[in-house]
């Protein structure tokens, strides 16, 4: 008896010492505080005042489960930590917003769209090459940010996304694809501005629960693709807490009472955790001037980001989406001014479905309709936005990181009074932009769709339902927008590229190409590229074509078949003449054969390697390769 009446004495203690009258707490909190550190009563306290009681109310007698209260407590402290502002106000937030959502208020009332202001591009003219003259200089004064928190489940594949083969000609990852691009971005920055020595790229990755430990094995696993390690860092989300009801009660996981359900809070998660990182800071006083964030499965961006930061750099912008044309009602947001009657006014992504009723609901009775062009003058947002790094860290100063978020509860039925199943706090990295003043320069860069957009995000079945005209964005279309697009290039390049054929691949109806690919080494730029063939060069539609190396010069060169080159830093290489060989045939396969691995069979084809000229050249001089 005596024992536990120290433990009710010392409980009595430790509220008067922490100055708390615990009069209507819940008995069963109350019977084990002695378990709790003061800054975990502290914040129990603060969760009561929250009118969490609910919490607490099956907790066990002291002496039973007592491992998992603390555990619980520990679960809410990294919660109330990794969050800005804290649990409550985490709560406080979610309160409003699911008031508003269950009044159907919508959050642009007041608001009046119109066409921001921005730039677009078109692949080797003038102007393009200008800007990407510019970017590039500007590239070593960049960092890159990945939001990389995802997995493949969504494309029917196991493993992270980033692990995935942008093309399997090579079979490059989308990871290395990026991290080369960034190198020879690097490399590219550094020649172009007579750089003494190469001024090092900080490149980040946003990584999740999930997706954490197989992104630090795939790099260690490939010596960080060429990266020095000490120039990746690895930031990685924490998940938030679930909501049962319109009160914003904390949910239990109902497989365990000592533990709050948590799901992930959403990619906007990148701004508070560059900015509780420090990094920012680091970066700003080295010098650097931009924040480039991007996605994690676009095969095509980094053919897009050269120009797009020249546009950032010229035009001074604080905040530069990249966008293509987008066509009405396509589901794909759409960049816009937003204008409130009360002055405030923000340049946003707004989602498809609430474009069109916005724009009915402000004197555009024809809603979201392609104009002149034939194409919405509303860009769509592809995700990838150049931030200028001084006014970045003077809004996330001012916002502590924090990111306007929303809410999309699974009501039960049409009084909104409860939930299908828990919801909880959701931010998007695009919706930055909703907090900075009017003063803000915010604009966009348009470039064509075949050049800088082709995610990959669908599973097979998924996008053999898609639409005809639609994009699939699939594994399958996305490689073939890989080869379409450096197919393209060259031909802008003026090589004669034989048109594709039309062929389905797991009920997807593509454009194949010729299988062009190149390291981003070989051609960061329009103007590089275009440098690097010379005369009366063609290649016909069964062709693949593999150039892994720098300096490779295509001088009237025939190709007809597969021509695989391989080549070190300061092997200079001629390729030119007819090359004609069975080259590699495409072979389809269908996704459900589970005789190949699954990044195949999630594209409907692999490679058969029929007879290819391949040359390695080893050391540095001068090559010509002309059978």
């Amino acid at each position: 008896m005596a024992s536990g009446l120290t433990t009710a004495d010392s409980t009595a203690k430790l509220l008067s010492d922490l100055k708390i009258d615990a009069g209507d707490w819940p008995p069963s909190l109350v019977k084990n505080l002695h378990l709790l550190s003061p800054d975990q009563i502290q914040l129990g306290k603060m969760l009561l005042e929250m009118g969490q009681s609910h919490l607490f109310q099956h907790w066990a007698e002291p002496g039973v489960d007592d491992d998992q209260k603390k555990a619980f407590f520990t679960q809410l402290s990294k919660l109330n930590s990794s969050y800005p502002g804290g649990l409550a106000s985490y709560i406080k937030t979610a309160r409003e917003l699911l008031a508003d959502s269950k009044a159907g208020k919508n959050p642009y009332d007041g608001f009046k769209p119109s066409v921001p202001i921005g730039e677009v591009l078109s692949l080797g003219d003038d102007n393009f090459i200008k800007f990407e003259d510019v970017g590039v200089k500007e590239a070593k004064n960049a960092a890159f940010v990945l939001v990389a928190g995802g997995l493949g489940e969504r494309l029917g594949y196991n493993g992270i996304k980033v692990a995935l083969p942008a093309e399997t000609t090579t079979g490059t990852c989308f990871l290395q694809l990026y991290i080369e691009s960034i190198l020879a971005l690097q490399e590219a920055s550094s020649r172009l501005t007579q750089g003494t020595c190469q001024k090092e790229i900080p490149c980040v990755i946003m990584t999740s629960d999930d997706t954490h430990t197989p992104t630090v094995d795939l790099l260690e696993s490939n010596s960080y693709f060429g990266m020095k390690p000490s120039q990746v860092k690895l930031l990685k989300q924490e998940k938030v807490a679930c909501l049962d009801d319109n009160d914003a009660r904390l949910a239990l996981d109902p497989h365990n009472k000592y533990k709050i359900q948590t799901k992930p809070h959403g990619h906007g998660d990148v701004h508070s955790l560059l900015y509780s990182s420090g990094l920012l800071n680091v970066w700003h006083d080295s010098g650097l001037r931009w924040v480039i964030l991007f996605q994690d499965t676009n095969g095509l961006l980094f053919k897009a980001i050269p120009a797009s930061l020249g546009v950032s750099a010229t035009k001074e912008y604080h905040v530069n989406s990249l966008a293509v044309p987008r066509k009405a009602k396509e589901a794909i947001g759409g960049i816009t001014k937003l204008t409130h009657g009360d002055g405030r006014s923000m340049v946003i992504n707004v989602e498809y479905n609430q474009l069109d009723p916005l724009l009915r609901a402000t004197g555009h009775p024809d809603g979201d309709v392609n104009c002149e062009t034939g194409y919405s003058p509303f860009p769509g947002n592809i995700n990838q936005l150049i931030l200028e790094l001084g006014p970045y860290i003077k809004e996330l100063t001012k916002t502590g990181g924090a990111i306007k978020e929303f809410v999309n509860p699974k009501y039960k039925d049409a009084s909104k009074t409860s939930f299908k199943s828990s919801t909880r706090l959701e931010c998007m990295m695009q919706d930055y932009p909703k907090t900075l003043p009017p003063s803000a320069r915010v604009g966009f860069t348009v470039m064509d769709t075949w050049l800088a957009y082709a995610p990959v995000k669908n599973n097979p079945e998924d996008a053999a339902k898609v639409p005809k005209g639609n994009p699939y964005h699939s594994a399958t279309s996305g490689e073939m927008a890989i080869y379409r697009a450096n197919s393209l290039i060259l031909k802008k390049a003026g090589v004669q590229v034989e048109d594709p054929v039309q062929q389905v691949f797991n009920g997807q109806e593509v454009e194949v190409w010729p299988r062009v690919t190149w390291k981003p080494k070989w051609g960061i730029t329009f103007a590089e590229i275009k440098s690097k063939v010379s005369g009366s060069c063609s290649i016909s539609q069964r062709s693949t074509m593999a150039l892994k190396g720098r300096d490779i010069f295509l001088e009237n060169l025939t190709l007809d078949g597969a021509l695989i080159i391989n080549s070190t830093d300061g092997a200079e290489v001629k390729v030119g003449g007819l090359i004609k060989n069975k080259g590699w045939l495409i072979e389809r396969i269908d996704y459900k054969d589970t005789a190949f691995p699954e990044e195949l069979r999630i594209r409907g084809f692999r490679m058969e390697k029929k007879e290819q000229l391949e040359e390695t050249y080893s050391q540095p001089g001068k090559y010509t390769l002309k059978p």
